[in-house]
């Protein structure tokens, strides 16, 4: 007998915590791939400068048939594909951006584009830790059975916010869009074993895109704010000792937690932000290089659209496999921090040596 409080997926809605699947996921990046040498063009650097600091050779920059909305629903449909949903039984669309084409909101303009009608769509801002922020926040209405399906997109078109001309930023960041579907399940089937959070205030400058502090007369004796945002500022040792200090620290503290070790993990999925910290993290952890993900190369620092882009990747080409443990990592500004243990479910994909 069917019961009437379950929803689509089978999952009673009510009276325990369920299990969160993760059931597919999706991807977009814009056209125009702007290599190191080609970047040398417009700023005094090379190419092995850039690799040698960075792990970066290209980033792909949005033009203007492909903002923030357009990259973030093409990603989040590819995700529907994958899981065979229809757009219509989508409970929630939660999209992780600092980078929004609507101060208002983009996440309502991307349930329209999507057909998910049923869905509440709202923002979440938390920079390079937003798609793990809003996984985990996501992940909140499936267990209690409020909701039973969800996409989690994770994207930013910092291009717009980079000053071109400031080699130590410039060279970094990247746009693009990832996306997971997420769906209700049963306690034995959860795909979120455990997560934690963090957020160090005191830090904020180390890394920001702070609002023009420019003022306009209104009437006599008074003044307002101009809209509009300055470039990106940020300190990169700061952020750098920031990292390799607090990411193995709380990936460490979650797999303890969890009663997981290191040598258990298939995979370590990080925000791509530095070779040489994602080197370092994986370092520390233990966890061998053949286990390290890592798309910087093509992509730099797409900030919140990082770990869905590289999970999109490593599943698409048979690296990711149904039933791999996934540790993952968000950091940067804000400062904020955090991880989250993960087990794919989606569907099975040949791996390149089967």
């Amino acid at each position: 007998m069917t019961d009437p409080q379950a929803g689509e997926s089978g999952v009673r809605r009510e009276g325990f915590l369920a299990g969160v699947s993760l059931v597919a996921s999706g991807a977009a990046t814009p056209h125009t791939s702007v290599s190191n040498d080609a970047l040398s063009q417009r700023v005094e650097t090379n190419d092995d400068w850039i690799r040698s600091r960075t792990g970066i050779g290209a980033r792909h920059i949005a033009d203007e048939q492909e903002g923030l909305t357009s990259l973030a629903s093409a990603a989040a449909r590819e995700a529907l594909a994958g899981a065979g949903w229809d757009p219509a039984s989508v409970d929630l669309v939660l999209l992780a951006t600092s980078s929004p084409d609507d101060l208002f909101g983009t996440a309502p303009r991307i349930q329209a584009q999507l057909g998910a009608h049923n869905a509440v769509a709202f923002d979440v801002t938390a920079a390079c830790s937003g798609f793990l922020f809003a996984l985990i926040t996501a992940s909140q209405y499936l267990r209690t059975g409020a909701m039973t399906r969800a996409l989690v997109i994770g994207a930013d078109q910092l291009s717009r916010w980079v000053d071109w001309d400031d080699r130590r930023t410039c060279v970094l960041f990247g746009d693009g869009a990832g996306a997971v579907a997420l769906e209700a399940c049963s306690p034995e089937d959860d795909g979120l074993l455990g997560f934690r959070m963090a957020s160090d205030g005191r830090k904020a400058d180390c890394l920001s895109l702070r609002q023009v502090a420019a003022r306009q007369d209104l009437i006599p004796g008074v003044t307002v704010q101009r809209g509009g945002f300055e470039p990106i500022q940020m300190n990169g040792q700061e952020v750098y000792k920031f990292a390799v200090r607090e990411v193995p620290a709380v990936l460490q503290e979650l797999l303890a937690a969890t009663g997981t070790g290191a040598e258990q993990l298939d995979w370590l999925l990080l925000h791509q932000a530095n070779q040489r910290i994602l080197n370092a993290v994986a370092e520390r952890l233990g966890v061998p290089e053949h286990k390290l993900l890592s798309n910087l190369a093509s992509y730099g620092n797409t900030s919140a659209a990082t770990i869905p882009l590289m999970l999109h990747e490593a599943v698409s080409d048979g690296r990711i496999q149904p039933g791999q443990l996934i540790a993952s990592s968000g950091f940067g500004a804000g400062l904020s921090w955090g991880a989250a243990l993960l087990r794919w479910h989606g569907p099975v994909i040949s791996s390149p040596a089967a």
